[in-house]
């Protein structure tokens, strides 16, 4: 039962622990090339098993049967597995005969050399599988590379490593899900963040990509989609995902890609995501050249696809290296070609020619292109006359690893209804911070695209540009032009200030509290003068009554009914899933749900709702399922698995199992709820533990007071030893020490305290191996009404408090408003001359005292 999420912790933890200091960008090169041939190796076998009917499950065997079925019928056979396939690999170069050979001790280097080599040159004679031409062929996998080792026996060692890292995983068994595709993906990019700067090569970063993409699909029928600079593929892959099932199925992906190293990456990434060779076109070239894809019949049209997505180099210099005219069909709607300086215009040109109709684009580029002049303004400016703009996005910085400005989302259309606004969101404050990273959550990234899809105006969000504010800015979408920033700093009031009192203003602003409590609130003022007033509680008080308001706990209680009824339907939803494939829709609809349930909750941050049940699915739900997916609930309950921890540092490091835990059953819910006793005993003695800790640091501490009872009695067991406050040291002194004295006392007291500590830690450490083993032996056990009451704490435990929260929060937020009012004009003019009153007469007694003395 391997999860995606085994999957890529296992892969990644063996590529940081293989590549030593080789640099990431490179060692992806080998270690994604090498996946990928496992996965034609398997891919190869798995179609010689089905097309020849044999049910042998023993890969061993299934490997000696195609040998000897290739010495029989030799191209005979493999002409089978290539009609199928669109490729294959000959027994001798399969990922399992190095495989083999690794556990003969007769493995060579040179063997993966030869292998790489001869799937090249199949590929060249069959003539018609243009989709793995070439995979190889470049120097990405240079087995003779110095990072790999500085002597032919070290590099032999270590692609003997990595080879092993891929050997137990069924790539055709792990396509089923897009399990295989997800890990690749996810290896992707972990290799762009340890990359830094190179990460631009070839990968956008998911958040971004997930924009782009949920606007695309959403907007869009898609049969075709086109990436002009294609990375790796994740935004094309990306796309695909929010597609449905059939949608899927027919989908042509075309890219295009400079580097060859990364172009291969591509193809590998699309086959591995189970996109048929049929169905995908990848060109290695430069998409700022002569144009392409092109249509014979209609040189001067360009092939137009339903949806073109695009994350481009950012502001290139001499873009024009091809010496293309303005008359090139692509620039002829901007009328001008863009400066050579920043080709940012040019690939949205490029993009924009191939777009259908009806169909969607969305780029992604540095805010720049916004607002700046020249011939970049003149195309701006004709492009929003011919009214292709629809949506301008703009994002945090910091989001890519390889540059830290802003970056936007420009999102194109070819039939918008004349005169329509273009819709500007400013969601480059919506993000959190991971290390140096800003990342778009998951709430972020819904509230972009659900704002899109609504065309909403939000205060300080979003705003819809009519074609008078776009003339009267001048063609400039610098997006604060449009949207002002919310004021949140609530103004300095003078006359408050002088003469105290809060003023109605401001209580006003409290939208929350005076729709929720307005009564309540009214109730807590007294007025001291025309529009200023004056609490008459204190806000611990106020902050009491409002949650516990009549109205209050009745929006709590519907809001915990319908959450009960929620959590229900999902509950039977995610026992019952029978396919890892239905687990997407799954997701995706307790998604949309939780928005439209808490939408109707007034004042409730429905994204926060939202990034809730996302979390839990991230950290919980995906997992379970897919383990559920491959057995059944009960089954996968009563399922235990080795707990494999890493243990050690530096060259020591090392992954040993410690005992075992539940496939999907939490050992520490369980020790929760079915320990209880022997739980709160283990948490007793420890909380004694640390009073005893306390007690001898208390004694500790005090000898080293010079001439202290303490110092006398403890000092020379203090300093015994280098290692310090030993029970063997105390015991020495305590032999050595008069009876009745307080010496005596004192030491007699801490080895009591340090006797007890000693064996209270034993006993712990005992108690928590007995629950550890009784837990553990345990999980085979449970019944159904165990499991089911585990899993329901496991999976919707936190729920109920973390949703009814969002009640609570916007009513506290308001409260916090109205203490920083009070404290802000608590000291008015009058207070502060009559403390300055008082600071003046209590100078004037302290100077007649002082002429007293004298």
């Amino acid at each position: 039962m391997i999860t995606s999420e085994d999957i890529k912790r296992r892969l990644w933890d063996g590529a940081n622990e293989l590549r030593g200091s080789m640099d990431a960008s490179r060692y992806k090169d080998y270690m994604l090339g090498l996946m990928f041939y496992k996965f034609l190796s398997d891919k190869t076998l798995d179609t010689f098993k089905r097309t020849s009917g044999m049910k042998e499950n023993d890969e061993t065997k299934v490997v000696e049967a195609y040998k000897e079925a290739y010495e029989q019928y030799g191209e005979q056979l493999t002409k089978m597995i290539h009609d199928v396939l669109g490729y294959y690999v000959v027994p001798d170069y399969l990922y399992q005969t190095w495989l083999q050979d690794i556990q003969t001790g007769s493995f060579e280097v040179q063997q993966v050399t030869d292998s790489l080599n001869h799937f090249e040159r199949t590929i060249a004679v069959t003539g018609d599988s243009d989709d793995f031409k070439g995979l190889f062929s470049t120097t990405a996998i240079d087995l003779t590379d110095t990072a790999l080792g500085s002597n032919l026996n070290e590099r032999s060692k270590n692609i003997r490593a990595l080879i092993l890292l891929f050997a137990d995983l069924n790539m055709v068994a792990l396509q089923k899900g897009d399990v295989l595709g997800d890990a690749y993906e996810y290896l992707i990019g972990q290799f762009a963040m340890e990359s830094g700067k190179k990460a631009g090569e070839f990968y956008t970063p998911q958040q971004v990509s997930e924009v782009m993409a949920q606007i695309v699909a959403k907007t869009s029928d898609i049969s075709s989609i086109y990436d002009p600079t294609v990375g790796s593929g994740s935004l094309l892959l990306t796309v695909g995902k929010h597609l449905d099932e059939d949608a899927q199925k027919n989908l042509s992906y075309y890219g295009q890609e400079r580097n060859t190293a990364t172009y291969n990456l591509t193809r590998m990434n699309l086959l591995l995501h189970g996109v048929r060779p049929e169905k995908m076109t990848v060109k290695n070239g430069d998409t700022l050249g002569p144009d392409w894809p092109e249509d014979p019949e209609k040189p001067n049209e360009g092939v137009q696809f339903d949806a073109v997505v695009m994350n481009p180099p950012y502001s290139i210099k001499n873009w024009n290296s091809s010496d293309l005219k303005v008359s090139d069909p692509r620039f002829e709607v901007a009328g001008i070609l863009p400066p050579d300086s920043r080709g940012d215009y040019a690939f949205l040109l490029h993009g924009l020619f191939h777009l259908g109709q009806s169909g969607t684009m969305a780029i992604v580029l540095p805010h720049g292109i916004l607002f700046r002049g020249g011939a970049e303004g003149e195309i701006r400016k004709r492009l929003i006359e011919k009214n292709y703009i629809d949506t301008v996005i703009g994002l945090p910085d910091k989001l890519f690893t390889n540059t830290g400005i802003p970056v936007s989302v420009i999102i194109l259309k070819k039939n918008r209804e004349i005169g329509a606004p273009i819709l500007m969101i400013d969601a480059s404050k919506n993000f959190t911070k991971v290390g140096r990273q800003n990342v778009l959550q998951e709430k972020d990234i819904a509230k972009v695209v659900d704002t899109y899809t609504t065309r909403e105006e939000i205060p300080g969000y979003s705003y819809s540009a009519t074609p008078k504010d776009l003339q009267e800015n001048e063609y400039n979408l610098n997006i604060p032009r449009y949207i002002e920033a919310v004021e949140e700093d609530i103004p300095q009031n003078v006359d408050a200030h002088l003469y105290g009192g809060i003023p109605m203003i401001d209580i006003e602003r409290l939208q929350t509290l005076q729709e929720t409590v307005p009564m309540l609130l009214q109730e807590s003022l007294k007025e001291i003068r025309s529009g200023y007033v004056e609490l008459t509680k204190s806000i611990e008080t106020l902050t009491t009554d409002v949650l516990s308001d009549a109205f209050v706990i009745q929006k709590t209680t519907e809001l915990e009914s319908k959450l009960q009824t929620y959590t229900d339907k999902y509950w039977d939803h995610l026992k019952n899933v029978a396919d890892v494939n239905e687990i997407p829709s799954v997701r995706d609809e307790m998604l949309q749900e939780i928005k439209d349930l808490l939408t109707s909750f007034h004042h409730v941050n429905v994204y926060d709702g939202y990034q809730i049940i996302a979390e839990l699915w991230a950290n919980k739900l995906t997992e379970d399922a897919e383990i559920i997916a491959a057995t059944d609930f009960y089954t996968a309950g009563r399922t235990r698995v080795e707990n494999m921890v890493i243990k050690g540092t530096g060259q020591r490091k090392r992954v040993e199992q410690d005992g075992w835990i539940g496939a999907i059953v939490s050992t520490d819910l369980m020790k929760q709820q079915l320990y209880a006793t022997e739980l709160a005993d283990i948490e007793a003695k420890k909380e004694r533990l640390q009073e005893v800790d306390a007690e001898i640091d208390e004694y500790v501490e005090a000898a080293k007071v010079e001439e202290s009872e303490e110092a006398f009695a403890l000092g020379d067991a203090l300093n015994a030893r280098e290692t310090g406050f030993t029970i063997g040291a105390v015991r020495t002194e305590l032999k050595a020490a008069e009876k009745g004295t307080e010496a005596y006392t004192h030491l007699q007291t801490v080895e009591r305290l340090m006797s007890e500590r000693t064996t209270t830690d034993r006993a712990v450490k005992a108690l928590e191996k007995e629950l550890k083993e009784a837990t553990e032996e345990r999980i085979e056990t449970l019944t159904d009404a165990e499991i089911d009451a585990l899993m329901v704490k496991k999976w919707f435990g936190n729920i109920v408090g973390g949703m009814t929260r969002l009640i609570e929060n916007p009513l506290k937020a308001d409260l916090d408003t109205l203490k920083m009012l009070k404290e802000r004009y608590t000291d008015t003019l009058e207070t502060i001359d009559e403390e300055a009153d008082q600071l003046e007469q209590e100078l004037e007694a302290l100077m007649q005292e002082l002429v007293v003395q004298e």
